[in-house]
């Protein structure tokens, strides 16, 4: 936990870039009958029935130092599709990067093993060497800022039904644009010396 709280006191440095990620499914959802619209005097009706279209995953990264977020949708989670969103991260967003200080939780997709299950050896290396990971602990997910963005991203964007894999990727992709524009970002003030008076039941005991 303290590692993690460390990472967000550090100031901006364009080499190190301070990013973090988190994911989460979505189910897939389409109308079984069109909605009637809104009238005067009338909002518009939608029929409770729906036929399930599926589940993708969205990844979710966040540079909150710069107010900078981007979501991906894909048809899976696996450990290939972590990597490839490693390998984008590391030669598309910050390819002059010296490393990426990257804070996730410790699914068992999100480990440098998963870049060799990808990638030839030579490149897994490469891509691993440029991350830096600080894992949130167990039961401490909160401590993720991307998870911050993701429930944002829930409430304003996925709270009602989706019905297919283009609409999906296409309303995230304007949410995030629209908030970036905005410059909206996490304003993370739980600090290491909070952790250590609010969750001091978590800490050993030490006796002398």
């Amino acid at each position: 936990m303290e590692d993690v709280l460390d990472i967000y006191t550090l100031p901006y440095d364009p080499r190190f870039p301070q990013v973090c990620m988190d994911e989460m499914p979505k189910q897939l959802l389409k109308d079984a009958r069109d909605p009637l619209p809104m009238e005067p005097g009338q909002v518009e009706r939608i029929d409770y029935e729906y036929e399930r279209e599926g589940v993708v995953n969205v990844f979710l990264f966040c540079e909150p130092l710069q107010a900078r977020r981007w979501v991906a949708v894909t048809a899976r989670r696996t450990k290939a599709d972590w990597a490839e969103q490693i390998k984008d991260l590391v030669d598309v967003r910050y390819p002059d990067a010296e490393r990426i200080r990257l804070v996730c939780d410790n699914l068992n997709t999100h480990t440098p093993a998963a870049l060799y299950e990808a990638f030839a050896p030579a490149e897994a290396k490469r891509l691993a060497d440029k991350l830096e990971i600080h894992y949130t602990p167990k039961h401490g997910s909160w401590l993720n800022i991307a998870e911050i963005e993701l429930s944002v991203l829930s409430r304003q964007c996925l709270d009602r039904r989706v019905p297919d894999f283009a609409t999906l990727r296409a309303e995230a992709h304007a949410w995030q644009e629209r908030r970036d524009a905005t410059g909206h970002t996490v304003d993370w003030r739980f600090t290491t010396d909070d952790a250590r008076i609010k969750l001091k039941r978590l800490y050993p005991s030490l006796q002398e």
